[in-house]
C-alpha cells in the first residue's frame, strides 16, 4: 500500500528496528533509562532549551505544557483549526479547566497579531486570566516564517503571556526555511517536538523547556500515567532518526510538490495547495469516499473528505508519485464514464 492519510503511518526501517533492540534501558521513572536521558538532553540543546521529557504522544506534551502554563481558570489562546484546540479532545479544558480563546487561522497558517492581542483579556475579576499564546508551525504544511515568530515573541513579552510551539513537524519547517530547529525554537518558552511523524520514529514526543517547567511537566506526566518505565527502546529509535531522517525531508517537500503538479493537471481534481510535505485536493464531481474505494484497489490509501488532505513521507518514495497520478487518473477517467 502507498499510504497517503498521514506522515504517522511510517514504519521503523530496518536501521531503527536493529538500534531499538540493542538499546541501553533502565527505569525512567526513577530517571535512569540512559537512552532517554540521552534523547531528552539531545533535544533540549537542539533547541536551545534547559531540559526535555519524553512523552508518549504529542498530544501529551501539548498537554503538559498548557498544564504546566496555566493554572485552573486561566485561558491560552490558539488557533481556531491549531491542533491543541481542535484534535486534541479537549484535554486542557477537561482535564486542566483551562479555558481556550480560539482565534481564527489566516491563510498562510499564522495568527493575525493584532486579533491575538485584541482577545487577551483585561485584569479584572469577571475574566479568564490570559497565560499563554499557543502556535503551530507548519501548520496543514504552511511553514511561519522566523519573522513573525520574533513579532509573536514581541507581543508576548509586553503583554505578559507564555509561548508554546505545537512543533509536531517544526522539523519540516526548519528543512523549508533552511535554518537549524534552535533558530525556530528560541522564540518560544516551550516546544513540543513529536518523532513519530515524518521523521519516522514508532512512538513519542519530546516537550523542551526550563528546568522548573520540566521538572512540572515530568509531574503532570506522572499524574497522567506517562511514566513508562524501560521506553529507551522507543527514545534509541528518536536518537536515530534525528540523526538520519532531517535532512530527506527535503525529499518528501520535493514528492508532494510533484504530486501537486500531476494532480492538478487531472480534470475532476481540484488542488487546494501545497506546502512541505501536504496537499489538498477536492473532487469536482465525484463522492470522495467513492474516490478513496477505488484508489484502495490499487494499493493507494487516502482519508476521504471535501477537501482530502495527502501527506508525503519517508514510505513514499519518489517512483511511487508517477504512480498514483496514473492512479488518480484512471479512477477520475471511469468514474466519468
Amino acid at each position: 500500500m502507498i499510504d497517503l492519510r498521514s506522515d504517522t503511518v511510517t514504519r521503523p526501517t530496518e536501521a531503527v528496528r536493529q538500534v531499538m533492540a540493542k538499546a541501553d534501558v533502565g527505569d525512567d521513572v526513577y530517571g535512569e533509562d540512559p537512552s532517554i536521558i540521552r534523547l531528552e538532553a539531545r533535544v533540549a540543546a537542539m533547541l536551545g532549551k534547559e531540559q526535555g521529557l519524553y512523552v508518549a504522544s504529542g498530544v501529551q506534551s501539548n498537554l503538559l505544557a498548557l498544564l504546566c502554563h496555566c493554572q485552573r481558570g486561566d485561558e491560552y489562546i490558539v488557533g481556531q483549526d491549531y491542533h491543541t484546540y481542535k484534535y486534541e479532545g479537549g484535554g486542557a479544558a477537561v482535564l486542566g479547566s483551562i479555558q481556550p480563546q480560539p482565534v481564527q487561522v489566516e491563510a498562510d497558517g499564522s495568527l493575525d497579531l493584532q486579533r491575538v492581542e485584541s482577545v487577551i483579556k483585561p485584569k479584572d475579576l469577571h475574566f479568564a486570566r490570559s497565560r499563554l499564546l499557543s502556535l503551530e508551525n507548519t501548520h496543514g504544511g504552511k511553514v511561519i516564517g522566523l519573522d513573525y515568530l520574533s513579532q509573536a515573541r514581541a507581543l508576548s513579552d509586553r503583554r505578559q503571556l507564555g509561548l508554546h510551539l505545537d512543533g509536531a513537524r517544526m522539523m519540516n519547517a526548519a528543512v523549508a526555511l533552511q535554518c537549524e530547529a534552535i533558530d525556530i525554537a528560541t522564540y518560544f518558552d516551550s516546544v513540543s517536538l513529536c518523532l513519530s511523524k515524518g521523521l519516522g520514529a514508532p512512538v513519542g514526543s519530546v516537550l523542551s523547556g526550563s528546568k522548573d517547567f520540566i521538572e512540572e511537566a515530568r509531574h503532570w506526566r506522572k499524574m497522567l500515567g506517562g511514566g513508562m518505565r524501560q521506553a529507551g527502546i522507543l527514545a534509541a529509535a528518536g536518537e536515530y532518526v534525528l540523526d538520519h531522517h532531517v535532512t530527506r525531508l527535503a525529499d518528501d517537500h520535493a514528492h508532494a510538490q510533484q504530486l501537486a503538479e500531476g494532480l492538478g493537471e487531472l480534470e475532476g481534481v481540484s488542488l487546494h495547495g501545497v506546502a512541505t510535505n501536504i496537499l489538498y485536493i477536492g473532487f469536482d464531481r465525484h463522492d470522495p469516499q467513492v474516490v478513496a474505494a477505488a484508489l484502495k484497489e490499487k494499493h493507494i490509501l487516502i482519508s476521504p473528505a471535501a477537501k482530502t488532505r495527502l501527506v508525503t513521507h519517508l514510505d513514499v518514495h519518489a517512483e511511487d508519485v508517477p504512480y498514483v497520478v496514473q492512479c488518480f487518473a484512471e479512477v477520475m477517467a471511469s468514474l466519468a464514464v
